[in-house]
C-alpha cells in the first residue's frame, strides 16, 4: 500500500526532459524508460539508481476513463528506508496550460491515504481502487511526479500522458 501515494500522484503526470522534471522545456517521452505493465507511465530517466525499483504497474482500465473506478495493481522494491523530509514535486498540465506545479511533503501526502513514514526497505505490492470523477474535462493531461529524499536522492520520477474523451 505504501506505493499507492507515489503511483497515484504519477498516474496523471507526464513530462520528460534532460533537465530536472519541473524545469520548463520541451516535453518528450523517452520510450526506453517505459514502466513495465499495462499503464501509460514512463520513468523520467534511467531508474537504475532510484530508491524505489518499480517492477510492474497495471491500470484497469488503461487508459483511465472519467466516471469509472480505476484499479491500480503495482509491485516494487524499496532499496532503502525512506525517512521523514522526503518531498514530491508534482506538475500537471492540460495541453499547454500548467494546472499544478508544486512541491509537497511526501509523508504528509501519504498520511492522507492512512500511511505513515518511514517507508521501510523491502518488497511492496498494492491493489488500490480510485473513483474518477465524471466531470474530468476532455483533453490530454501530462503529469510528472518527481519524488526524492530530504537530501535530494531520487526515490522515483514518473511521467504519464493521459487523454480523456467524452
Amino acid at each position: 500500500m505504501k506505493l499507492t501515494a507515489l503511483l497515484l500522484a504519477a498516474i496523471s503526470v507526464v513530462s520528460v526532459s534532460a533537465e530536472p522534471s519541473w524545469m520548463p522545456g520541451q516535453v518528450t517521452i523517452q520510450e526506453d524508460y517505459k514502466v513495465p505493465g499495462d499503464n501509460p507511465l514512463y520513468f523520467c530517466a534511467d531508474p537504475k539508481d532510484d530508491i524505489l525499483e518499480i517492477e510492474k504497474v497495471d491500470l484497469n482500465p488503461n487508459p483511465p476513463t472519467p466516471g469509472n473506478t480505476l484499479t491500480i495493481k503495482a509491485t516494487g522494491d524499496f532499496k532503502e528506508r525512506v525517512e521523514e523530509g522526503a518531498k514530491m514535486h508534482i506538475q500537471v498540465k492540460y495541453g499547454l496550460i500548467t494546472l499544478i506545479n508544486q512541491e509537497r511533503d511526501l509523508c504528509e501526502t501519504i498520511e492522507k491515504a492512512d500511511l505513515k513514514c518511514p517507508l521501510e526497505k523491502g518488497e511492496m505490492s498494492l491493489t488500490k481502487d480510485v473513483d474518477l470523477p465524471n466531470e474530468i474535462p476532455p483533453g490530454t493531461y501530462t503529469v510528472n511526479a518527481d519524488v526524492y529524499t530530504e537530501d535530494g536522492k531520487r526515490i522515483t520520477c514518473l511521467t504519464a500522458k493521459v487523454a480523456f474523451h467524452r
